[in-house]
């Protein structure tokens, strides 16, 4: 029974066979590694990444479509809102039949459902440490934001919160006719490695701090992040005459880490 695309969980499926193999190149995945695909839909990435995997855990919404992810014994099927999922316990679960997993750092791929896509990489900071890297597919100007240097349009909030923790890198372009249904917009597969040595900071602090500084993206940080300090008491040094796009996250970090 053919699988109706449903609006609401923002399905595109992919349907490029040369896209998916790019994709796949891209994630090279190896026999024994633990891999969690979000959003398997009609298992396009999901079927080549078993072949090479051998085993698989599927993250996937859709009762329909987790249902039919059921009768492929190689997959591990977690039938949930991805929001909801800590990814620290799944590298901890054993496969059917082990005593015990072993103890390795989980590797997250997908295609992300776009109106979503920005909470769902927010909800893996969490879990970052028990992550070796990430590959994503999402929307064209959502990796811009993702990988864009300071003083750039692209450089945002986003751009912040991900570089302080991850190595980006925008690796494939993924035209709308690579899916069915096309979506309105160009797509871009995302890899992101965790740092291995990345600045110890207060994290709810810091997402505060910059989303602060980038609530009115056109004025001076003195009209807002400016303001944010001053009712901290803050006794150091910031250059307030500056944007927030024009602010390195080095300089974030460091701000917050004073705090």
């Amino acid at each position: 029974m053919q699988h109706i695309a449903r609006k609401r969980f923002g399905q595109h499926f992919l349907s490029d066979g040369g896209i998916i193999d790019a994709v796949v190149d891209a994630i090279a995945p190896m026999p024994g590694q633990h891999v969690v695909e979000i959003g398997p839909g009609l298992a396009a990435l999901t079927q080549p990444l078993v072949e090479r995997l051998g085993a698989l855990t599927v993250i996937e919404l859709d009762r329909d479509l987790a249902l039919r992810l059921r009768a492929r014994p190689q997959l591990r099927v977690i039938e949930s809102d991805v929001l909801r999922v800590d990814f620290g316990q799944l590298a901890l679960q054993p496969w059917p039949g082990e005593v015990a997993p072993v103890v390795q750092k989980i590797r997250v791929v997908g295609n992300l459902p776009y109106n979503i896509s920005t909470p769902i990489l927010f909800h893996l900071l969490q879990f970052v440490d028990r992550v070796q890297d990430q590959h994503f597919m999402l929307q064209k100007e959502v990796v811009d934001r993702m990988v864009a240097s300071p003083d750039t349009s692209d450089f945002s909030r986003l751009s912040v919160m991900l570089q302080w923790r991850y190595a980006m890198e925008d690796v494939l372009f993924v035209p709308p006719q690579s899916f069915e249904p096309p979506p309105r917009v160009d797509s871009a597969v995302v890899r992101m490695v965790p740092l291995g040595s990345p600045a110890q900071i207060n994290l709810e602090l810091f997402s505060e701090l910059v989303q602060v500084a980038f609530s009115q993206r056109r004025k001076l940080i003195r009209h807002t992040l400016g303001r944010w300090l001053e009712a901290r008491n803050f006794g150091g040094s910031f250059d307030l005459q500056r944007r927030a796009q024009e602010i390195p996250v080095s300089e974030f970090v460091a701000l917050v880490q004073h705090l």
